[in-house]
């Protein structure tokens, strides 16, 4: 069984993780809306993570609504020294599940408060503030009014470190401008690689990029060459897209999602998948070539 601390480490604000997290967004019902089908599953995987390694869990008071934050309370209260929650604010859900803004200070500060009561701590250990997405990505517009009510409630130490999600370069200008940022939470992926530029650029600062949804947007032609790779390797397409991200930039923090102990454990052996530089080139060609 493999360690997520085989990965390496990274450094979240003050804090240090192991690279290789967890999403736990897939622990609530369809639609990430709704409790899930067996909580006891979800029990199970979340104290598996950590058992194996896993020190960073991505959530949010919006999944479920609530539900995500209420199974980590209840699976792993009281957490272990090591362990950051990473949770983000900026969005609620409707009534049937869906997805509104709420960047309003009033709907900050509740949502912060959320998080704390649901999560059952006394400070948050670092806060995303979420932008909105666009069909074509993240929207470009103003984050100074929501990030300085962030910036407030960390000075009332209700929130240790802020950082960013779904959100561009431009704005993450503008964001350190007002405020220490410990990480950016955007899509990265072999098949959309459009944040490069900003990977590289928060390298250079130390600032952690966590990547989320590993497998997005892979073309059949992607996906036939993703295949071909882990079947050399004797690997499966996950791990080598997981493999390829540790390998990519040393401040990228995948975060893969899963409510099966199965597919959990197929996420952690990534951890121990040394790609070649040729699997690395024919990865890379697939993706130029688009």
């Amino acid at each position: 069984m493999s360690d997520a601390a085989a990965a390496g480490t990274f450094a979240l604000g003050d804090r240090l993780v192991n690279r290789l997290g967890y999403g736990a967004m897939q622990l609530a019902g369809p639609g990430v809306f709704g409790p899930p089908a067996d909580k006891d599953a979800a029990i199970a995987v979340l104290r598996d993570a950590v058992k194996h390694g896993i020190n960073h869990i991505d959530t949010s008071d919006f999944y479920g609504p609530h539900i995500t934050n209420q199974l980590i309370r209840e699976a792993l209260h009281p957490y272990p020294d090591d362990l950051v929650i990473v949770t983000k604010v900026g969005a609620l859900r409707g009534p049937s599940g869906s997805v509104h803004p709420a960047m309003g200070r009033e709907q900050l500060i509740q949502a912060v408060h959320d998080n704390l009561r649901n999560l059952g701590v006394e400070a948050l250990d670092v806060v995303n503030l979420r932008s909105m997405l666009r069909d074509d990505g993240p929207a470009e517009g103003s984050l100074e009014e929501p990030l300085s009510v962030m910036a407030d409630l960390q000075r009332q130490g209700l929130i240790r470190h802020v950082g960013l999600s779904n959100v561009t370069e431009a704005q993450v200008t503008q964001g350190r401008s007002i405020c220490e940022i410990v990480c950016v939470q955007n899509l990265y992926n072999l098949a959309d690689r459009s944040d490069a530029s900003l990977v590289q650029r928060l390298a250079l600062d130390n600032i952690a990029y966590v990547a989320y949804f590993p497998l997005g947007g892979i073309t059949p032609l992607q996906s036939a060459t993703l295949l071909g790779v882990a079947r050399h390797l004797g690997a499966t397409p996950i791990q080598v897209a997981l493999a390829w991200l540790l390998q990519h930039a040393p401040n990228i923090l995948p975060i893969p999602g899963t409510s099966s102990l199965a597919h959990l454990r197929e996420n952690l052996a990534a951890a121990v998948l040394s790609l070649p530089a040729s699997a690395v080139k024919e990865l890379d060609v697939v993706q130029h070539s688009l």
